[in-house]
């Protein structure tokens, strides 16, 4: 599970790693004022944002290490490159949300323009009297020229007696209604030809009222809440986030990606593989050997550890009578030999076992159990850190040692009042002191 989200988690930085040295490149590209500049600036960018990544493993490498100039410099490094990649994702988000934002209004203000034409359009036919179809109108002032009246008239420009005002009346009223014919045709055209570009593509159902509907809906509920919030701060707002998110992303993602692996302890702390490699050595030896190891005789070592002892032997002719017992062979699995340990035996070889861990020995040397004893978590590691300290050794970080000294056996903890707690257990107040097992050594006197 362990290496499934941590691959899961570099895939996921890597992603966004991408994705930030891609908007870094085009920044970098704009700036050239050549194509190779561009190419210049542009490899510069991507690799100052690929940089960004990596400096937190130096810069917490450093720090672990206590190179407070190296972490100083990473520290500076970081921000600049930080900053750089910043600006970029800022004016790359700023621009592409602007120019969408821009054309979806635009085609809002046409749809909203060629709706408002339609609906003008509507009302001037509402507005036209009842009228038959032009057609229709046009035959019957055909007709009416046909007549005599038409030419007395002379187009009903001169008109005289009743008969012709009457003729001239009629021809009139046939001409107004053709006319309102002719543009009612007319308006119903420009209505079908605007419909039919509204429609066309779909744009009748994918047209929005608002040009930005995230940032609209965030200032109406961000009004709730701020008074006077408008869209154009809520659009501020999500163009930063936007960088935030992808420089803080493809800045820490590989590092805390890469922390379910410990590389630290593998890296940092020779221990570790040195632990593991004779761990493997230990499963291939046997387990008990069986040695041949001669015995001495309590003079002879004594007198081989202390010189002034071996001067002395020869001058007594008591010892010189005693007979030196011959090294018989003899298969004996003796005990290892201590740091004053100063006879003669040989020792044996024994079966190797991978060496305790830092947390292991902490756990044996400063940890007793204690009924109805709680210590916290951070109480618990300073004592880890004294005694590393004291030990001349190299801390861990407080999530590896709280992860490893959990895992030790009848090791239990809770959440009491919002902190972690260790149950049972308590840290002595001062280290005990192991015992001097020196063997006795015999000494025979002379007769």
């Amino acid at each position: 599970m362990r290496h499934a989200l941590g691959i899961l988690g570099v895939c996921a930085a890597s992603v966004l790693l991408a994705v930030s040295a891609a908007m870094n490149w085009r920044f970098g590209y704009s700036l050239g004022m050549t194509e190779f500049d561009g190419l210049i600036y542009g490899a510069a960018s991507a690799a100052a944002d690929c940089l960004k990544a990596l400096i937190p493993f130096f810069l917490f490498a450093a720090i672990r290490n206590r190179m407070w100039s190296q972490a100083a410099a990473s520290m500076v490094v970081w921000v600049v490159v930080t900053a750089y990649s910043l600006t970029s994702a800022l004016g790359h988000a700023a621009l592409n949300r602007l120019d969408t934002a821009g054309q979806r209004a635009q085609q809002t203000a046409v749809y909203q323009d060629m709706r408002a034409d339609v609906k003008r359009m509507e009302e001037q036919v509402s507005w036209i009297p009842q009228h038959r179809p032009a057609a229709t109108v046009a035959s019957e002032m055909n007709g009416l020229k046909n007549q005599i009246y038409w030419n007395r008239t002379q187009g009903c420009t001169v008109v005289n007696g009743k008969f012709n005002r009457d003729f001239c009346q009629q021809y009139h009223t046939l001409s107004a209604e053709h006319a309102n014919a002719l543009q009612a045709a007319e308006l119903s055209k420009k209505i079908m030809l605007v419909k039919a570009e509204l429609a066309k593509s779909g744009e009748a159902k994918t047209a929005l009222t608002e040009a930005d509907p995230q940032a609209a809906m965030l200032a109406k509920i961000g009004s709730l809440v701020i008074a006077g919030l408008k869209v154009d701060d809520v659009q501020m707002a999500l163009t930063i986030f936007i960088a935030l998110l992808l420089e803080v992303g493809s800045g820490f993602g590989m590092y805390v990606a890469f922390s379910q692996w410990r590389l630290h302890d593998a890296l940092h702390n020779p221990k570790v593989a040195s632990a593991a490699a004779v761990g493997r050595a230990a499963a291939a030896m046997p387990l008990d050997v069986e040695v041949q190891a001669p015995v001495a005789t309590p003079v002879a070592a004594r007198a081989a550890a202390t010189p002034a002892i071996a001067a002395a032997v020869p001058a007594t002719p008591a010892v010189q009578a005693i007979p030196a017992a011959p090294p018989a062979p003899a298969v004996i699995t003796p005990p290892a030999a201590t740091a004053n340990d100063n006879t003669d035996r040989a020792l044996p070889i024994q079966r190797m076992v991978a060496p305790e861990s830092d947390v292991e020995r902490f756990h044996k040397e400063k940890v007793d159990t204690e009924e109805g004893a709680t210590i916290t978590a951070v109480d618990l590691y300073d004592s880890y850190c004294q005694w590393c300290e004291e030990q001349d050794k190299e801390p861990l970080a407080l999530p590896t040692f709280s992860r490893d000294f959990g895992e030790l056996k009848g090791i239990k903890k809770a959440k009491i009042a919002g902190r972690v707690r260790y149950i049972g257990i308590a840290v002595r107040g001062a280290t005990d002191l192991a015992e001097d097992k020196k063997p006795p050594v015999p000494i025979t006197r002379a007769a």
